[in-house]
């Protein structure tokens, strides 16, 4: 019988009941299966849902579930007991530790059954600074979670890499937020190139227009399933933001940094607004239009500093650029984009920009997402983040540089809201320094032009493959 120690309401992140999968699922059974002894760190940003699926992951794959939040009363508790018994261990005779989760928990059992599930755990760096103990003197599986464990890079915080194993909890996904509407499975069964159904293309293209225009908070898909209203959609993105701002305050030292902090958003969005028509350097125009204000008193450091604050959050991620698709040739963290599809439309939206002007940025960011996650989550393209490239023989720029691990081959990809096609990308490909082109367009079914030209549905990106080279050997 499943031993719970009870999350309380006042501590939870939310009730997703609509995602019953998440693609994270099978990375934490992986990770409990492969029983490394090492503590698993869950990252992700605010409101992911971080909480619900690690329940749902302890309530099905364990007989006891201890969950601590160190936010709530359980945190308050559970350091009561630290400060009485490990801070005065030398009167405890063995496994101080051990002691405390059993003063918490008096029917805690050391074994493979248990796992203790502590979240917000940026919060304490006494219990933070346990994690290589939790690994090695314990028989239990520990999870330490939080939505702002970007503090714990500050003094006064260890850990010893050796003894964790991290895993990152994103917004929904494209495909998981189908599956909220019965229809990742027809999805998956649509062909790249065409040979579908076009009422089965369309249908798809339609949510993935709802998709690009508020994104994958689980908070924000469930206020569209029960309203239909997109407007309300934004008033709960705006909500999370709001949320995150305040909270992020308590980490910055004086009101003009947190000031700062709360303008990041707007002067990134105008960034890859300008960015889209044409800027020469989008780092120096975004310094610009941060430093246009109070330029007196705010520092290269400050903006530096919110920044990172942003990316270690996993509010936005880095691009880097690489020089004639050359994958030796990079510079790095050229660009940022946005890590959920509903926070970059809201803050696009606010510059007054066109739609269109609006839409071929999200596209973008679609696709930046979907190469983030290969990355970061398979052995399939080389790199730490994303590339774009520009070409020094034109002048010109590729949308996205993949260069793969799979075939060794050199990879473009093109993004395309309506029916253009670019002339760089064209170019790239007859001078040798790209193999093949992914043309991912918003108005097509697909198709195949002479081998190496593929025109795939935007919304399919997910589905290509960078392999291509092995195939036609």
């Amino acid at each position: 019988m499943l031993c719970v120690r009870s999350i309380c309401n006042e501590e939870r992140k939310g009730d997703y009941h609509v995602f019953k999968t998440r693609y994270i699922y099978e990375k934490l059974l992986l990770w409990k299966n492969q029983n490394t002894g090492r503590v698993l760190e869950l990252e992700g940003a605010r409101q992911v849902g971080k909480t619900f699926i690690l329940e749902k992951f302890a309530r099905e794959q364990y007989d006891q579930f201890i969950y601590i939040n160190m936010i709530g009363k359980s945190g308050q508790d559970f350091l009561g007991y630290f400060h009485e018994i490990y801070e005065n261990r030398n009167a405890v005779r063995s496994q101080p530790l051990h002691q405390v989760i059993k003063a918490y928990d008096p029917e805690f059992k050391d074994d493979k059954s248990t796992v203790v599930v502590i979240d917000e755990i940026q919060e304490s760096a006494a219990i933070y600074s346990r994690i290589r103990e939790f690994a090695r003197e314990f028989a239990c599986d520990f999870i330490v979670t939080g939505s702002y464990l970007g503090r714990t890079r500050e003094k006064g915080f260890f850990l010893s890499a050796g003894d964790t194993d991290s895993l990152i909890l994103n917004t929904l996904s494209f495909p998981e937020f189908l599956e909220a509407f019965g229809l990742r499975e027809r999805y998956e069964q649509l062909s790249l190139t065409g040979e579908s159904s076009h009422e089965c293309y369309d249908e798809i293209n339609r949510l993935f227009e709802i998709y690009c225009q508020i994104g994958g908070y689980p908070k924000v898909v469930e206020t569209y399933l029960e309203t239909k209203d997109i407007s309300q959609c934004r008033a709960q993105v705006e909500k999370n933001v709001e949320i995150f701002i305040r909270e992020s305050s308590r980490y910055f030292e004086t009101a003009l940094e947190l000031d700062l902090f709360g303008k990041m958003f707007s002067a990134i969005a105008i960034s890859l607004v300008k960015e889209k028509k044409g800027t020469d350097d989008f780092v120096t125009d975004f310094s610009k239009i941060v430093f246009k204000e109070e330029s007196g008193k705010i520092s290269k450091k400050m903006v530096n500093a919110a920044i990172s604050w942003l990316y270690l959050s996993h509010v936005i991620g880095y691009c880097s650029k690489s020089i004639d698709c050359n994958h030796l040739d990079l510079v790095d963290n050229c660009r940022f984009y946005f890590l959920d599809l509903g926070v970059a439309a809201y803050f696009l939206r606010r510059t007054g920009e066109t739609r269109d002007t609006i839409r071929g940025i999200l596209c973008e960011n679609f696709v930046y997402l979907d190469i983030l996650k290969r990355i970061k989550t398979t052995d399939t393209i080389a790199g730490d983040a994303p590339w774009f490239a520009v070409y020094r023989a034109t002048g010109g720029e590729l949308d996205f540089y993949v260069r793969s691990l799979l075939d060794y081959k050199n990879y473009g990809l093109e993004v395309k809201a309506g029916r253009n096609t670019g002339k760089t990308v064209s170019r790239l490909l007859v001078d040798g320094k790209l193999d093949y082109v992914y043309y991912l367009k918003g108005d097509t079914y697909g198709g195949i032009a002479e081998g190496k030209l593929i025109t795939v549905p935007i919304y399919l990106v997910n589905r290509i493959h960078f392999n291509l080279g092995d195939q036609q050997c």
